[in-house]
């Protein structure tokens, strides 16, 4: 007893200079936060904030050294220095964190040989899909001509220099190009290379235009985790490449602990509920371990009962099995299993309820494996995912081949998709991944919306998914899209409207305000709707639409830009040059999912409603009210079941 009672003061004493010691990274108290509250602003430039710096921003108001601002006197022109090379900053977009800049430190008819490429770091820039390299070359042999691109060198008036756009058939067809003695690339709009015709002139009309670049701060997330505090992101005097939030008494690594008058005294009284919390975590892990000795020593009922508990859930899924002799699916062994999959070999991703992987029939069809995790209780995942797609056959539900059933290991076996799962398409992850047309889309859309309108309305039990999202939506080689995931499903008559729940089902960011808080309205179909419009803008807009580390859902579901956009009936794309019929369509489904996501589900049409929407023109589409913004104030767990 003795022991355990020193064990326990030295925890302790441990949490007790663990949670005193000072903070490493406390600053001047107001100095960074106020000069970093500044924006830079100079001319058509205005309000730029973190991860730029110059001015009256200091560089530890920044991500790096590199994103620094000149402001030139008197013009009130905004300059951008890397290297040796001179760049003009035509204009920064926040929102799309994009930069237009024009080269003003050359001069294309100077045929000099300190002519150098665009240089961009390829860690802070990337060139968007709507710029691309034309070359001019310089130095070519006598004679060489190139049409209306010919230009003569001001310094040298019997030298020739031309341009072209350079592909493998050009060089291909003039070898003599490999002969010139320079050539260098300039960046321009695509939209522009394709009418220059015309010498110099035409040369530098479109570089006059500029080119926009894509730069990133490198720790986004970071970033508005501060903003949230009400700090200003920068970096650390000592390490420019070391993120710091700075607040108004002083810097921190990520955030700011208070932002009120009474900061210092909510710091010491969160120093003090550390060192309780210290102290009481340290006797409950002592007792905990006490209680697990003396419960294997004796052998106890309650550990016996632990046991037994560990198999009520495997109990519960054969009587499922029992009572549902007529499902028509294969049971597998865990040794099969493993021999499709190679013991696991590939694996494809990663869900709420489990890992997913690769495998193959003895007849050669390719399947995919979910293994479900063993923490779940009562194996209702396992019975919500047979019972309902047992009941289904649709050609936007996948299709479940079979399960396994074998101690504490479940899987379940479904048909294979080639293309996987349409997350990976919206948010471009990974970056080479490709850009799906406004057809496809728009046939994927209309796919899952009949998916979904089976599902309400077409089983003679409702199915109720609860956790429409793009990670679940699978699409085949045709990109033909499949709802799947059920693991948080409810089935219910198809005469009941309104369904009891007494938990949180589905993921942040699609959940519906009814499923959240009661207050709202009764949970129903109406919230697989929700989800779906959420899904939609996502969609639209080609990112994500929520913020993984926003603290209040009104903060995480609602896309209010894209309501915006919609407004000024501008493109929804900045890196895509949509054409009519394209933004027609972008505007057709961002209508539809503004009407999904209203937040009282009386306002939300049905799935049969929203395929109609699908197939009418624009001009029968009446224009959405903005949803309003009121939600629980409460913080939403990444998957709550």
């Amino acid at each position: 007893m003795d022991h355990n009672v020193l064990s326990l003061l030295t925890i302790s004493i441990f949490f007790f200079f663990l949670t005193s010691s000072p903070q490493p990274h406390c600053q001047e108290e107001g100095t960074k936060f106020s000069l970093c509250s500044r924006p830079y602003t100079c001319g058509k430039v205005s309000n730029i904030y973190y991860p730029f710096w110059g001015q009256n921003r200091p560089s530890y108001c920044a991500s790096t050294e590199q994103l620094k601002l000149n402001c030139e006197e008197p013009n009130q022109q905004t300059n951008f220095q890397l290297g040796s090379q001179n760049f003009t900053v035509l204009k920064i977009d926040a929102l799309y964190e994009t930069m237009r800049l024009v080269r003003t430190d050359i001069v294309y008819d100077d045929c000099s040989s300190d002519l150098t490429n665009t240089s961009l770091s390829s860690t802070v820039f990337k060139y968007p899909e709507t710029v691309h390299n034309i070359t001019v070359f310089y130095g070519c042999p006598s004679g060489f001509s190139f049409g209306e691109r010919n230009f003569t060198c001001k310094n040298d008036r019997t030298q020739f220099a031309f341009y072209a756009e350079m592909t493998d058939e050009l060089s291909a067809e003039f070898p003599e190009l490999e002969q010139c003695e320079l050539r260098i690339h300039v960046p321009i709009f695509r939209e522009f290379s394709l009418v220059s015709d015309g010498g110099i002139d035409s040369l530098k009309e479109a570089a006059s235009r500029g080119f926009d670049v894509y730069y990133s701060a490198a720790d986004g997330k970071k970033c508005r985790t501060c903003e949230e505090s009400k700090g200003f992101c920068g970096s650390m005097e000592i390490s420019k490449n070391q993120f710091a939030c700075h607040c108004s008494d002083g810097s921190e690594d990520l955030e700011c602990y208070g932002y009120s008058a009474n900061h210092s005294r909510n710091k010491r009284n969160k120093k003090r509920k550390l060192i309780i919390i210290g102290a009481t975590s340290a006797a409950i892990i002592v007792l905990l371990i006490c209680l697990a000795i003396l419960c294997l020593r004796y052998k106890s009922s309650l550990w016996q009962e632990h046991f037994g508990l560990t198999t009520k859930s495997n109990q519960n899924i054969e009587a499922f099995l029992k009572n549902h002799a007529a499902l028509t699916i294969q049971r597998y062994s865990l040794s099969e299993v493993k021999k499709m999959t190679s013991n696991f070999k590939v694996k494809l991703g990663q869900g709420g309820f489990g890992a997913v992987y690769q495998g193959k029939l003895s007849n050669g069809s390719h399947v995919a494996i979910k293994m479900l995790n063993e923490t779940k209780k009562n194996g209702e995942e396992f019975i919500n995912e047979v019972a309902s797609i047992s009941r289904t056959s649709h050609v936007n539900i996948v299709t479940l081949l079979g399960f396994c059933l074998e101690g504490r290991k479940r899987a379940l076996v479904y048909e294979f998709m080639s293309n996987g799962s349409l997350d990976r398409f919206i948010y471009r992850e990974p970056e080479n991944i490709a850009l799906l047309s406004w057809d496809i889309i728009y046939q994927i859309s209309m796919g899952i919306a009949q998916g979904l309108e089976y599902l309400h309305r077409g089983c003679k039990t409702r199915i109720l998914h609860f956790d429409i999202k793009p990670h679940n939506i699978l699409l085949d080689e045709m990109f033909c899209p499949k709802i799947s995931d059920f693991g948080l499903a409810k089935l219910c008559p198809r005469n009941e409207s309104i369904i009891s729940m007494s938990d949180v089902r589905g993921t942040m960011g699609y959940v519906a305000p009814e499923v959240l808080n009661r207050h709202f309205a009764g949970v129903s179909h109406k919230s697989d709707v929700y989800s779906y419009g959420m899904m939609l803008l996502e969609m639209v807009g080609g990112r994500k639409n929520i913020n993984g580390e926003a603290s209040h859902t009104s903060e995480i579901y609602f896309p209010n830009w894209i309501h915006k956009r919609l407004q000024l009936f501008n493109d929804f794309r900045f890196d895509e040059v949509m054409t009519p019929e394209e933004n027609e369509v972008a505007k057709r489904l961002t209508i539809v999912g503004l009407w999904c996501i209203q937040t009282f589900p009386n306002d939300r049409p049905t799935m049969s409603r929203v395929i109609d929407m699908l197939e009418n023109s624009m001009n029968s589409l009446e224009m959405p009210p903005k949803p309003l913004l009121s939600s629980p104030n409460r913080s939403v767990s990444e998957s709550c079941s």
